[in-house]
């Protein structure tokens, strides 16, 4: 964690910020996704606000997210993604991020729920009210992030990406 630091947001309560300079393609952050949540290994009363910020992962896996994973903000325009290698996850730069910056993603990426919420990113290209689901996005959104699904979610929604995937290559 020496490369970033968890601190007040502007976007929302606390937030992921670089303490150095990332390449675009750099990994920031390895994910520990050990802390599965089921019925075996519910989830108990923690301290503080975000205790409980969990992701949904491939075949309904439930993962509590560890410090400072778990304060990393959403945005319109995020500067990470999401990337498998080897079988675990990476938060990686998709743009060159400066010191300073606040690490951020688009929580819809391999997303399916239906969770709505007004965003506050504040950035020139936020859609204000977010619908927690990939195929709700405007198209040229899900043509933008279509490289960065998991290949979990991939799978999972086969045929809606393939759909995407025919209505790119009419393009």
């Amino acid at each position: 964690m020496a490369d970033v630091i968890v601190k007040e947001s502007e976007i929302h309560a606390l937030g992921v910020f670089a303490t150095r300079d990332f390449a675009r393609g750099e990994t920031i952050l390895v994910i520990d996704d050990s802390r599965v949540v089921d019925e075996e290994h519910p989830l108990r009363p923690e301290p503080g606000e975000y205790a409980y910020h969990c992701d949904y992962l491939a075949d309904g896996k439930i993962i509590l997210l560890p410090l400072p994973e778990r304060h990393i903000n959403s945005s319109c325009d995020p500067s990470t993604f999401v990337k498998w290698i080897d079988g675990v996850r990476h938060v990686v730069a998709r743009r060159d991020i400066r010191t300073g910056e606040e690490i951020t993603y688009d929580y819809i990426i391999d997303c399916h729920g239906g969770i709505v919420w007004e965003c506050n990113c504040k950035s020139p290209r936020c859609r204000k009210t977010i619908v927690s689901s990939f195929f709700e996005l405007p198209e040229e959104w899900q043509i933008e992030y279509v490289s960065l699904l998991s290949d979990w979610f991939i799978k999972e929604h086969s045929e809606k990406v393939e759909e995407l995937r025919k209505r790119i290559d009419k393009r």
